[in-house]
């Protein structure tokens, strides 16, 4: 571990890494080594996050905290809280309260002293936010203590004018940008001219243990499909993940109402995720259900207490966003249970879901729709019932080896250390061979 008051500086003078050397990126096609990660130091990361409950940062965060615990580092984790706070004491790490959700510019003024001081209490070798308001505080103790600065990006934010453009790209000031996704990537390189060797795009790691077709009982579906109140005949399409609007569920309505039209029969949509009725794009959701007369095919359920059996009892899984997402985790879970997907082109791109005509329908796990579209939503939902269930699951089959191939959790936390390792790794001993030669995953401008 680097003294706490010792600046973690580039041979150019730039706090953190130097430009040269992307680590671990996709872009680059590089692997990651084990040496790099075995020579590292024990390492105290200063983690920020919004809150610790629904979202895809919150997740991020925690998994985070238990990777870098897990390879005997110490995350320390300043958030509000939430429902999964325990979760950080719990997987090893250090959780401290701050008003990290804030957008009021004086309690991110606030919460820079704060950050500060924890970084000098506790010793730490740098700074990783998740979330815009929480970033501007740590960007700025960050670089008031010399410590590298991280961030992860999980969507794209939206940009209706200057000054949003110029608080959202608190998140490219980082010296390490990490994208959970290729779209993502691209999004930071095109609108903040984040230089692609300060990119690493790093797939989240999922751990999809409770996710096997193989091993869920049949009696956990039947329980799904009786909570939704369907009779074995009737083809279920569920939309997983929060009720929010930017996850297209009006959109979805509005594909369900095309096809009661068309003449469809015996299918029910699924809204399973949080909410409940209780925020305002919820009522007026329901309000347009009932305006547009499909009530009795759909249903809004709330999350599902047993989301692998949910998945499972689901003809397909269908993500909507007409906002890009970084990488819906409850689509992941449906391709892990064997379930053919659709998605619109900001919830998925394309090397998450395999679809014509970037691939043939021989290597497809899903179809992709542009976001927004409720008619061509509708078309792959008419497109897809119509396959027979043997190609439905041959899809699904195709779907799982995809998500385990490439949503890894030992390769995703391997890549996220090897961040840590390049930016904060030892410095060079005088005759030593230098490392960045032994090992092209770590860059050399951190010494």
């Amino acid at each position: 571990m680097t003294s706490p008051d010792a600046p973690c500086a580039g041979p150019d003078g730039h706090d953190g890494a130097s430009a040269a050397g992307g680590v671990g990126s996709d872009r680059a096609g590089s692997d990651v080594s084990r040496s790099a990660l075995d020579a590292a130091p024990r390492l105290t990361v200063l983690m920020t996050v919004p809150t610790l409950d629904v979202g895809a940062a919150d997740e991020g965060a925690i998994d985070l905290a238990r990777t870098l615990a897990a390879a005997g580092h110490r995350p320390v984790v300043a958030s509000r809280g939430g429902r999964f706070e325990g979760e950080i004491a719990r997987v090893g790490g250090v959780f401290v309260r701050l008003d990290a959700a804030s957008h009021n510019p004086l309690v991110i003024i606030r919460n820079v002293d704060r950050l500060r001081r924890l970084v000098r209490q506790h010793g730490c070798d740098a700074v990783h936010a998740h979330g815009r308001a929480s970033a501007w505080s740590a960007w700025a103790a960050a670089r008031a203590t010399g410590r590298p600065f991280v961030t992860t990006c999980y969507s794209g934010f939206r940009e209706q004018n200057r000054l949003k453009h110029w608080y959202n790209g608190v998140m490219a000031r980082a010296d390490r940008v990490v994208a959970v996704s290729e779209q993502i990537g691209d999004l930071m390189v095109e609108r903040h001219r984040v230089a692609p060797e300060r990119l690493v795009v790093v797939h989240p790691g999922l751990d999809l243990a409770g996710f096997d077709p193989a091993t869920l009982a049949p009696e956990r579906i039947v329980a799904a499909r009786n909570a939704w109140g369907v009779g074995p005949e009737t083809r279920v399409v569920l939309f997983p993940g929060r009720i929010l609007r930017r996850r297209g569920h009006h959109v979805a309505v509005q594909a369900a109402r095309r096809l009661k039209e068309s003449g469809l029969r015996d299918f029910l949509f699924v809204f399973a995720g949080e909410d409940g009725g209780r925020s305002r794009y919820s009522g007026e959701l329901w309000d347009q259900v009932m305006a547009s007369g499909t009530a009795d095919v759909i249903r809004l359920t709330g999350p599902s207490p047993d989301p692998a059996a949910a998945s499972a009892a689901a003809s397909v899984v269908v993500g909507a966003s007409i906002q890009l997402e970084g990488l819906s985790r409850g689509l992941l879970e449906g391709m892990a249970m064997a379930r053919p997907v659709i998605a619109s082109h900001l919830a998925a791109g394309p090397e998450a879901v395999l679809a014509p005509p970037a691939v043939g329908e021989d290597r497809m796990t899903g179809l992709r729709v542009p976001a927004g579209d409720d008619a061509a939503l509708a078309a792959a939902l008419i497109r897809m019932l119509a396959y027979s269930e043997a190609q439905r699951a041959a899809m699904g089959q195709r779907a799982r080896a995809w998500v385990l191939s490439e949503y890894d959790p030992a390769d995703a936390a391997a890549r996220m250390l090897a961040v840590y390792a390049a930016l904060c790794g030892p410095p060079a001993t005088p005759g030593a061979a230098s490392p960045s030669a032994a090992d092209p995953a770590v860059d050399p401008g951190r010494r």
